[in-house]
């Protein structure tokens, strides 16, 4: 398998705008409206008939707005996708994707290591609908397949996950999942963004984004976005109008502003966070450090192969315990401790205490969470800053 060209950065700029703006301005207005007008009774009728010669043309804000429109036209060119549609989080995006695809009776697979939001939705909120799960180990495609069954309808994963940055072999999961009919794929590629990695080019039918991280990439607004086959958005902009998800148009502009700069932070923070990964392996306070492209990470042959660069997060683990973890936290002065990542500022967490706070001891351990765990969301900043702020605060163990 060849590594995958990244997209051209022109898409993250222009992608999905119209040729000649209304008034000739050069960024998308913001068409804050709840409602459409409509000239008549015979303009109305046209419009419900589907004879409406504006294919854009909305009639209320929750089934569509311009602007968010403008939005779910770039990620789709970004992502190589046949169309999209924009949520109001990721999260959003991601419960109504699987609500719009299961139904009660019906069965999902999830890899464990994931955002642990996806986790109680499946484990927790699925199963209140008599929707059934099972959860495998990350990229085990072996134990994956073994409990696939006639009633199964998705499978679930990021790609890399969040926080050990496993990368599944999605060219291989989508065959698995092909060879036994009527499953879908849907690949929550937040971490990889589509400068990293486009996982409907290896047969995935369906990408999410938390557009809250890389994609709007400040820190500052709350999006999600779904791309995939035409007719399985659809399905999913119909539920949208249902479960009222919706994205409003002040965000999708935010979103749509970060976007232009996609590829340049991607990149950088690509370059600052394996040198960053390589430094910490070589530290003698780092019992273990998990970055993909580490050739001592285990995805790391199946990362190379289907990424341009390992993404912005590096996860590490302190020696000496929870205690010790806190004290390198505590000690850094340039990353802010705050959830989230993909924003220019570089932020850390201990999951254990961040993510998994209510979680005792043997969950944690079942999870597979240390208390010793860091995870380092890199910015924008310097490297050479980064990095003696880090390094600094490692004296303390």
């Amino acid at each position: 398998m060849s590594v995958p060209k990244a997209p051209n950065s022109t898409r993250a700029v222009h992608a999905g705008g119209p040729a000649v703006r209304a008034n000739h301005t050069l960024t998308p207005s913001i068409a804050q409206t709840a409602t459409y007008t409509f000239d008549n009774t015979a303009d109305l009728e046209q419009y419900m008939r589907g004879e409406d010669p504006d294919p854009e043309r909305e009639e209320y804000g929750r089934y569509g707005n311009p602007t968010v429109r403008e939005l779910e036209q770039r990620v789709t060119a970004l992502e190589g996708a046949e169309d999209g549609v924009a949520f109001s989080s990721g999260m959003a995006a991601i419960s109504t994707a699987v609500l719009s695809l299961v139904k009660s009776g019906e069965h999902v697979v999830l890899f464990n290591d994931c955002y642990r939001r996806t986790r109680q939705l499946v484990r927790s909120v699925l199963s209140r609908f008599g929707i059934e799960h099972d959860v495998v180990p990350a990229g085990d495609l072996r134990a994956l397949e073994a409990v696939l069954r006639p009633t199964t309808r998705l499978v679930l994963s990021e790609a890399p996950t969040n926080p050990f940055l496993y990368c599944v072999d999605l060219q291989k999961l989508s065959e698995v999942v092909k060879r036994h009919g009527r499953i879908r794929t849907l690949v929550d590629s937040t971490m990889a963004t589509p400068i990293n990695c486009r996982p409907l080019d290896f047969g995935v039918d369906l990408v999410v984004h938390s557009a809250t991280k890389y994609l709007s990439g400040h820190n500052d607004v709350l999006g999600g976005v779904a791309v995939g086959a035409a007719h399985l958005v659809s399905l999913l902009r119909d539920s949208r109008g249902v479960l009222g998800t919706v994205l409003d148009p002040h965000a999708a502009f935010l979103i749509l502003r970060g976007l232009k700069t996609l590829g340049l932070r991607v990149e950088r923070q690509n370059t600052t966070a394996l040198e960053i990964a390589h430094t910490l392996e070589q530290h003698p306070a780092v019992e273990r450090v998990f970055y993909p492209l580490l050739e001592s990470h285990p995805s790391y042959g199946v990362a190379r192969a289907q990424m341009t660069g390992g993404g912005g997060i590096v996860s590490f683990v302190v020696r000496g315990g929870g205690d010790a973890a806190s004290r390198v936290v505590d000690a850094c002065r340039i990353a802010k401790i705050a959830p989230s990542f993909g924003g220019p500022e570089t932020l850390i967490e201990q999951p254990a205490l961040m993510s998994y706070f209510e979680a005792s001891p043997e969950e944690l351990e079942r999870i597979g969470i240390s208390p010793a765990l860091v995870r380092l969301a890199v910015g924008v900043e310097e490297t050479t800053d980064l990095l003696r702020d880090l390094l600094e605060a490692l004296k303390t163990v």
